[in-house]
């Protein structure tokens, strides 16, 4: 989508993900190798008696979600930044994950192109949200 075609209040939903027990512990043994990852048995004795993902795999997966959308399309250049990240929730085994992303801001920059900033709101299969981001992409027009 070309920049000049993004409008503020646009909504897009993603397909959903599940994530499995398996996928967890993958993901946490490479990027976030901490117990409530990847040690089942001390995960149950923790806070949240289970596995929990990695923040930074909600986050990966959130991202993967929004980008299959294919909405950026060839007209992307770059991200230009995240901000106002949030790990609202945790995200368990067999939790299946979904993004409405919204269209916050538009700011023209030179060079016909522009920055578009997409809030990501990631709710799990019980429609609770589990993550928030701020998504900024320089965009072609």
């Amino acid at each position: 989508m070309k920049f000049s075609e993004y409008k503020i209040g646009q909504r897009y939903e993603t397909k959903s993900i599940k994530l499995s027990k398996q996928d967890i512990i993958d993901f946490a043994k490479v990027y976030d190798p901490q117990y409530m990852h990847i040690d089942e048995e001390k995960a149950k004795e923790g806070r949240f008696g289970n596995l929990i993902a990695s923040g930074m795999q909600t986050m990966s997966t959130s991202f993967k979600l929004w980008v299959e959308e294919d909405i950026y399309g060839e007209e992307v250049v770059a991200g230009t930044g995240m901000n106002n990240v949030k790990f609202i929730k945790p995200v368990f085994p067999d939790d299946e994950l979904r993004v409405i992303a919204e269209v916050i801001e538009t700011v023209p920059k030179r060079r016909g192109n522009g920055i578009v900033t997409i809030q990501l709101n990631t709710y799990n299969q019980d429609e609770v949200k589990v993550f928030q981001a701020e998504l900024s992409a320089l965009i072609n027009d």
